[in-house]
């Protein structure tokens, strides 16, 4: 399978598993599952054919691991603007976590902190490299530090998901550290 057919089969995916199922008239379980042939044949009946082989191609070289298949179901692993329960348990999160976003929010974060915008939760990286390519996607990065431990002191509760990313309702302004200006 070429790059461009895995990438274009996994905004699909994105879309319709976190996003828009009803669009191809799929209906996911409270955690966000979905059987992996009704899937396929909805995609079908709306005239974006995938294979069984092409899914789990997708799902296996995704770096990011954005999909999770458990027996014949499959799910995104977070980002969800939809209503779902992951079921992950609270987690102690590592004492920094980071977060990539470009300069143009910044006034914004400062002011308000990190909220989900869209989506059920703030998503947080355990490395200043996956935050930096995550902020890279708006624009020029730029890294903000977390102050994990103390939020968790303070009884903020995290979630990790399946793929490593930490999940939290949002980031209160006195938690984060900004970077100097240059």
């Amino acid at each position: 399978m070429d790059e461009r057919r895995t990438v274009k089969v996994s905004k699909y995916l994105s879309k319709h598993l976190r996003h828009q199922p009803e669009r191809i008239g799929l209906v996911l379980d409270e955690g966000g599952w979905v059987e992996i042939d009704t899937l396929i044949a909805a995609a079908a009946a709306h005239g974006f054919r995938f294979t069984r082989e092409e899914l789990d191609h997708v799902v296996a070289a995704n770096d990011k691991k954005r999909f999770a298949i458990e027996g014949t179901r499959i799910r995104a692993s977070q980002g969800h603007s939809i209503e779902v329960d992951l079921g992950l348990p609270p987690a102690t999160p590592p004492p920094y976590l980071y977060h990539g976003t470009v300069a143009r929010n910044l006034d914004a974060i400062r002011s308000a902190g990190l909220r989900p915008m869209n989506r059920h939760d703030v998503h947080l990286s355990a490395d200043r490299e996956t935050a930096t390519r995550v902020g890279a996607r708006r624009g020029r990065p730029v890294v903000l530090s977390v102050d994990a431990d103390a939020m968790h002191r303070d009884g903020h509760v995290f979630h990790v998901s399946a793929n490593g990313v930490w999940l939290t309702k949002a980031v209160p302004p006195e938690y984060l550290r900004f970077p100097e200006s240059r």
